[in-house]
């Protein structure tokens, strides 16, 4: 039986049950908050608001969570794992790392041709990560995280998605992306790992949701990839009832076994804190999809078996990764 692997160990595929698949719980920068801690940031509070968050996320049907806060945007495996233990549902962590343009010093000096010479450590890391866990907590990660935005990939970017290429080739742990959709990056995305030998299939195009563009999305997807839908909620970019017309539309059109929803949402981000979130974004929150989304699309005709399909089978597909035939 394929197993999955989540914060508190490997659990069946059939226990994945309904999935969000692109969150965050905590988005965090460390560096700066050793020096100029946030206002709005204190950890006991920031722990139990999560820790009531995801039981209430529970009692309203979602099973597994999966958290993408990689390197870059503050992963601290151990706080998770506090969150993990007091919830009811799964957890899973991915690696990878989040630039939109330049890795930190470290990875400039260090490398292949690099003052100090050595194998490509993003590739170490990666692959580290998934088969023997993060750091020395034995969390294993079950998602490669990668980042396109409107730079387009700069050399330190592609970096970055040749290491996941080479740690999925390595692993078969699926591939999941932030785009920007105003500049297509998905195209140059699926362009890149179809060349480094990345099977599509293997490959999730997120924030797809962002865009209106029908015809865009329908050239991702016939190329293979599944498209997050993934940032329901995030209505200071598009609103959500246009995210319902594409999501209707593209199952309208037979794509249902290749779309995934979330939100890209957090209980606490450094980047766009709570009080911001309440003002200027209040339904981007964990629970949108179940409590205004869903009951939007059951409206709209929607039935059952396909809901299932993409909040169920398809993550589920996604979080088993390639297997050898």
């Amino acid at each position: 039986m394929t197993m999955i692997e989540t914060v508190r160990g490997p659990i069946p595929i059939k226990d994945i049950g309904v999935t969000l698949t692109h969150e965050h719980i905590f988005t965090k920068n460390p560096e700066l908050e050793q020096s100029y801690p946030h206002p709005e940031w204190d950890e006991d509070a920031a722990t139990k608001t999560a820790i009531d968050g995801l039981n209430a996320l529970h009692a309203k049907g979602i099973e597994t969570i999966v958290d993408l806060t990689v390197p870059g945007l503050g992963r601290f495996i151990p706080r998770i794992q506090a969150v993990a233990a007091a919830v009811d549902l799964n957890i899973v962590v991915a690696t990878g790392f989040y630039t939109f343009k330049d890795l930190p010093t470290f990875f400039q000096t260090t490398g292949p041709g690099r003052m100090v010479e050595r194998d490509e450590p993003l590739e170490e890391f990666f692959i580290r990560d998934i088969t023997v866990g993060v750091g020395d907590t034995g969390v294993k990660a079950a998602m490669i995280k990668v980042a396109t935005d409107e730079f387009g990939i700069t050399t330190d970017v592609e970096r970055v998605m040749r290491s996941a290429a080479i740690a999925h080739l390595e692993t078969g742990v699926t591939i999941t992306t932030h785009t920007h959709v105003a500049h297509y990056t998905g195209r140059d995305q699926q362009n890149f790992f179809r060349e480094n030998g990345v099977p599509l299939e293997n490959v999730v195009i997120g924030h797809c949701g962002d865009s209106t563009d029908i015809s865009y999305l329908r050239e991702l997807l016939d190329n293979g990839s599944t498209l997050g839908l993934d940032r329901f909620g995030m209505e200071q970019v598009l609103n959500d009832d246009l995210r319902v017309d594409t999501l209707v539309a593209l199952i309208e059109l037979g794509y249902a076994e290749q779309l995934t929803l979330s939100h890209d949402a957090g209980f606490f981000s450094i980047n766009t804190p709570p009080s911001w979130r309440t003002k200027n974004a209040p339904n981007w929150h964990h629970a949108n999809i179940s409590d205004r989304i869903l009951p939007k699309i059951r409206k709209r005709g929607i039935a059952e078996e396909t809901i299932h399909q993409i909040m169920v089978t398809n993550p589920a597909r996604i979080l088993a990764g390639r297997r050898e035939k």
